[in-house]
């Protein structure tokens, strides 16, 4: 049975143990990365690298532009590897307002989400990336060169990163409203085209303005709501059962 309602202010201070602890952890991956940032960042570059022309080369405008790169660098690589405590403390959070038997997923949801947030990033840098990059360097010419700033470079990869490493979260989310019995997958079904446009709305406004970009972030998308429907039905078929012995019980 879910806790008994809590003050308000019982949860800003419960919000704000979850946030502490979130900082500690991602200070504590930066103070680890920073010492392989030049390393991480030499891989970040690599899928460009690889379809850039020989003569072409990354450049920095700024005179600590490239030393705060690295620092930038190091946070971004203390995130993920400070996520399955950063997941953890999120459940942590929510926990009180589940039930028992919910709460024993706890762990293998956060063991689920730092893996599907790790696995969709993972997919964005070895599928997306070279495609993209290879698409938006043949517009290069003999009068024009690419010479990416490497500021520009670490904003836009990195953003490319969190959002397919958000966007693999869905099944989960998912899987979450329909063990919580807010979504079932007639629902879901029902909504598909709503979904369809959300998606191409969502992948239009993170990624950059052009076409293969957004595609590139939709399909995966649909794919992984497809993918939640078919979660929601194998768990939303528990829930029923469960309701209909509750009525039995009941009329008994």
């Amino acid at each position: 049975m879910a806790d008994e309602k809590l003050p308000f202010t019982t949860h800003l201070e419960e919000l704000r143990t979850r946030l502490i602890r979130i900082a500690i952890a991602v200070g504590v991956g930066f103070v680890i990365t920073y010492f392989f940032s030049e390393d991480l960042f030499k891989l970040l570059m690599a899928p460009l690298l690889k379809t850039m022309p020989p003569e072409s080369t990354l450049i920095f405008t700024g005179i600590a532009e490239a030393f705060f790169t690295y620092l930038k660098v190091a946070l971004v690589a203390g995130v993920f590897l400070a996520s399955p405590v950063i997941f953890y403390q999120i459940w942590l959070f929510i926990a009180p307002g589940l039930y028992t038997e919910e709460k024993l997923l706890l762990i293998p949801a956060t063991i689920s989400s730092a893996f599907f947030f790790v696995g969709g990033a993972l997919f964005g840098y070895y599928l997306v990336f070279p495609l993209g990059f290879k698409y938006f360097l043949s517009f290069a010419t003999d009068m024009i060169k690419p010479m990416p700033s490497v500021k520009e470079y670490f904003s836009f990869s990195v953003k490319l990163l969190f959002a397919f490493g958000l966007t693999f979260e869905l099944p989960l989310f998912i899987f979450i409203l329909a063990r919580l019995g807010i979504v079932d997958y007639k629902m879901l079904s029902a909504y598909r085209k709503y979904a369809l446009l959300l998606v191409f709305t969502a992948a239009a406004v993170i990624t950059p303005p052009d076409v293969l970009s957004q595609l590139m972030l939709a399909f995966p998308m649909l794919l992984l709501y497809e993918l939640g429907i078919i979660v929601a039905r194998l768990f939303g078929k528990k829930k029923v059962k469960k309701e209909e012995n509750t009525k039995e019980t009941r009329q008994g």
